[in-house]
């Protein structure tokens, strides 16, 4: 099996020259000498191409972007992965799955159009919601993964209910899709391309059916979905897609919200999606600025350069995982912070998991929230 000439031009995979700046940055190489994007890369170009989609090593990668940052040749590596991976689906290749691939499954059974979810059950009775109108709330998989890590006390619901209560603030009653699907994220990246469309087609149309014409998503890996991938795969979208931020800082700057004070000294976890995918670096640190007496400290590798939460796609939760979620909370916590904010709810449920790690050690411990539910906390009445 060769190289398709179509992936090599769309990723500038042949402009690799061989340096290995990339893997000199990776966190993953960082704790496993074992991987290399250079080794995989120049392997991939030198007729190791089959051998390649055939090695577990293809499912490593966490396809943060940090590679990128440093490439002088502007080689898309993510995407190169992304795309082996599809090819390793055709060959039946087994994907190491975390938490024995209950969360794929879930994701694959979400697939069927005759299934039938009760998702909202979760919507507080005060909250004011819609089934049609202009602004959709697109919640994720946020119900699923209550279920999921309850062990760990994640409540990724109080991320939800944060998220209505600051577009019910806004005079905003969001439209809730009562048979929403996952955005297709992880289906996507791990190669499954059929079944991320299959989701994508279903979640587009339920959107059209409830007449919103604006999609917010407190998630970033639903944003980056929406924004980048639905276009790709699917084709351009009848409506605008937001991330909170990018809410929030519209309706602060027209006097819609006002915080109350919030005496905490925070950082803010860059999510890998939302961050060096989207770019959306100063939109966080912005809404967390808008709150009065909230202090911010940034950890010694933010923005571009921050290091993501050593997992993907619940692929690769492995030891190597532990380390790096075990590095950045020790950076969070060098900072002097009082609370960790993260942008991510995968960021959010991972640094619990490591924290309630036995092996880990109780030193790791550090107050963590999501910005939304820190947001929603501090609206003034």
């Amino acid at each position: 099996m060769v190289v398709k000439e179509e992936v090599l031009k769309k990723t500038q995979a042949y402009y690799c020259l061989d340096c290995g700046k990339c893997t000199s940055v990776c966190p993953i190489s960082r704790f496993n000498g074992g991987f290399s994007p250079r080794r995989i890369l120049v392997g991939s170009l030198t007729g190791r191409y089959e051998e390649t989609l055939k090695d577990e090593k293809l499912y490593t990668c966490l396809t943060c972007g940090l590679c990128g940052t440093r490439c002088p040749s502007d080689v898309k590596f993510g995407e190169f992965i992304k795309n082996a991976r599809f090819e390793g689906q055709k060959l039946g290749n087994l994907i190491p799955c975390a938490h024995g691939g209950a969360i794929q499954s879930l994701m694959r059974i979400m697939t069927s159009p005759s299934l039938e979810q009760r998702r909202l059950g979760w919507v507080p009775r005060a909250a004011k919601v819609a089934e049609k109108g202009e602004v959709a709330y697109f919640v994720g998989c946020l119900p699923y993964f209550d279920a999921f890590f309850t062990d760990i006390e994640v409540d990724s619901l109080k991320i939800a209910k944060a998220a209505v209560k600051i577009l019910n603030r806004a005079e905003v009653e969001p439209v809730l899709l009562k048979n929403e699907r996952c955005c297709g994220h992880d289906l996507l990246w791990a190669g499954d391309l059929d079944n991320f469309k299959k989701l994508a087609e279903h979640n587009i149309n339920a959107i059209k059916e409830s007449g919103a014409n604006t999609v917010i998503t407190t998630c970033a890996e639903c944003y980056r979905t929406f924004k980048i991938d639905y276009p790709i795969y699917i084709g351009p979208l009848p409506f605008k897609v937001l991330h909170i931020t990018e809410f929030l800082i519209d309706s602060v700057s027209q006097g819609k919200l006002n915080f109350k004070k919030t005496r905490k000294k925070v950082t803010f976890q860059d999510p890998c999606r939302l961050g060096r995918h989207l770019g959306m670096y100063e939109q966080p640190r912005m809404v967390l600025s808008s709150v009065p007496e909230l202090s911010m400290v940034e950890m010694e590798r933010n923005q571009q350069s921050a290091i993501c939460c050593g997992t993907s796609g619940w692929m690769n939760c492995d030891a190597i995982s532990k380390r790096i979620q075990s590095h950045r909370l020790k950076s969070a916590q060098q900072t002097g912070a009082d609370l960790l904010v993260t942008g991510c709810p995968k960021c959010y449920i991972h640094f619990k998991c490591a924290m309630k790690d036995p092996k880990m050690g109780k030193e790791l411990e550090i107050e963590i929230k999501d910005l939304t539910s820190i947001i929603a906390d501090a609206l003034g009445r």
